[in-house]
């Protein structure tokens, strides 16, 4: 669900795959499954990932059960705007807005997840939640001054990170490196708090390059006004 009256950018590298999944997802869903309902099953199964995130300090295997959720997740989060478009039940506004209050709360619960799992340290998820938050807030208003909704920021968006996020849990199942400490300015951290705290600073950069782009297109657009004193 989005702004009908927004430009939707996306450009992200499973586009293809994930619209085309989604829309067959969306073609064999019962008449009685309604897009409310995809956003709050979404919703548990964040919840749910977090949950299996924090039992896999007792068997990291939990990491796939957490994983799975991750999918369930992304069929929830794509198929709630998905089957209003295809039954033409549009709701913009409350769309819009139950939509990405709840991606918030999601990404929160991502982003802890990490941090109570074994994988890596909950300061640096933090550090992931803050970037992440920083775009999606940067999205919304550019989406309001700028009538551009950007679902992705070059080839990575939502897809994307749930891959990456599943993909690091897999590795981390059978490849635990958290043994292995880096020590930067007298604090220790693992190869994992390394990766974690590098998609915190691409995140982060992401959102500055972006600001300062728009800011300099925006300049021009609405220049400043002369002041003319009284």
């Amino acid at each position: 669900m989005g702004n009908e009256n927004a430009e939707r950018i996306q450009t992200s590298l499973l586009i293809s795959l994930d619209k085309k999944t989604i829309k067959w997802i969306a073609e064999h869903t019962p008449d009685w499954v309604t897009s409310d309902m995809c956003s709050y099953f979404g919703l548990v199964s964040a919840i749910l990932y977090a949950a299996f995130c924090w039992l896999a300090n007792i068997n990291v295997h939990f990491f796939w059960a957490s994983s799975a959720c991750l999918f369930l997740n992304w069929v929830g989060d794509g198929l709630d705007g998905t089957l209003a478009r295809m039954r033409q039940t549009q709701r913009p506004k409350y769309g819009f807005f139950i939509d990405h209050t709840l991606d918030a709360l999601t990404t929160s619960l991502f982003c802890l997840g990490l941090g109570l799992s074994p994988l890596m340290q909950l300061s640096i998820s933090l550090f992931i939640m803050g970037g992440y938050l920083c775009m999606s807030i940067y999205t919304y208003i550019s989406t309001i001054v700028l009538g551009q909704f950007r679902l992705t920021y070059g080839k990575l968006g939502p897809t994307e990170m749930r891959v990456i996020i599943i993909l690091v849990c897999i590795l981390y199942i059978y490849l635990p490196l958290n043994d292995i400490h880096l020590k930067i300015a007298n604090a220790e951290f693992t190869i994992y708090d390394c990766i974690g705290a590098a998609v915190a600073a691409g995140l982060y950069l992401t959102y500055i390059i972006s600001m300062a782009k728009d800011l300099k297109d925006l300049s021009r657009i609405d220049p400043p006004k002369p002041f003319h004193k009284h």
